[in-house]
């Protein structure tokens, strides 16, 4: 499966237009995650937990997305778009949305 962010692939024409998929995964951030996130803040310097949780959440998207398209009987998704939320009252949550045609290639 070809996922691509571009409108088409790169050699390949596209034969049919299956649908639009998506993906999408709403993570929690614990307590301990929150904690050590809280430290990098006030210390300086990136925070790998909240990296880690949010290259995670991406992936699992991706993935949710590509088995939707496979279902349909695409070969690629293309047009992916990526978008990423932070919900909840205190900032609990992290919310992470991918889309795109599914299409099937010649």
């Amino acid at each position: 499966m070809i996922l691509t962010t571009t409108p088409s692939v790169e050699g390949r024409s596209i034969e049919e237009y299956r649908g639009i998929v998506f993906g999408e995964v709403i993570s929690g951030v614990d307590v301990i995650k929150d904690f050590t996130a809280g430290l990098s803040n006030f210390f300086g310097g990136r925070s790998s937990t909240y990296e880690d949780e949010l290259t995670s959440a991406r992936e699992q998207a991706l993935q949710e997305l590509e088995q939707r398209a496979a279902r349909l009987g695409a070969d690629a998704v293309v047009g992916i778009d990526v978008d990423y939320e932070v919900l909840g009252s205190n900032n609990g949550m992290l919310m992470v949305t991918v889309s795109g045609t599914a299409v099937t290639l010649r």
